[in-house]
């Protein structure tokens, strides 16, 4: 785990539900569209840095996320807002529909981050229980299968970054 603490987690949390609401509301009403290539290489790049912090925090170095973890939400955040924009963009909504897209939209993103968390919780819970020596293993292996995916997202989507 990254983060240790119920108020450190909260924070983070509405660190990055703040930002992406940011970010998705701006982009779905065009008051600051982004083409969405550079925003998946940065989603991608973000996943890699948040495996390594991991990797990096289980060898005792003190990392940004562990400093300041709602900070790196925060700007994560940012990427993701973009990011769920081009979702929310490809349904075609009417002008009138915007506003109730983009609530129920954040509200579905935060439904399912609270679930997300709240089973990594329960895993973190179980394996600290009953498999407690396993447990940075496999946080780590976790972290480098997860950081080695999202790499490979990011150079294959580098090359759409590049103008011929």
């Amino acid at each position: 785990m990254l983060l240790t603490g119920f108020w450190k987690l909260i924070k983070t949390i509405t660190a990055f539900t703040i930002a992406h609401s940011i970010t998705l509301a701006f982009a779905v009403l065009g008051i600051f569209p982004v083409p969405n290539a550079p925003i998946e290489v940065l989603i991608a790049l973000s996943i890699v840095f948040l495996a390594r912090e991991v990797i990096m925090g289980q060898k005792g170095e003190l990392t940004l996320v562990h400093s300041k973890p709602w900070i790196v939400a925060f700007v994560f955040g940012l990427f993701h807002g973009f990011g769920f924009a081009g979702a929310l963009g490809e349904l075609g909504l009417s002008d009138a529909d915007i506003p109730l897209a983009l609530l129920f939209f954040n509200l579905g993103v935060e439904g399912g981050q609270v679930a997300f968390i709240c089973i990594l919780l329960a895993a973190n819970a179980f394996f600290n229980r009953f498999a407690n020596d396993l447990v940075p293993s496999m946080q780590r292996g976790l972290a480098y299968g997860l950081g080695g995916i999202a790499m490979f997202w990011f150079l294959e989507r580098l090359p759409a970054l590049v103008v011929i």
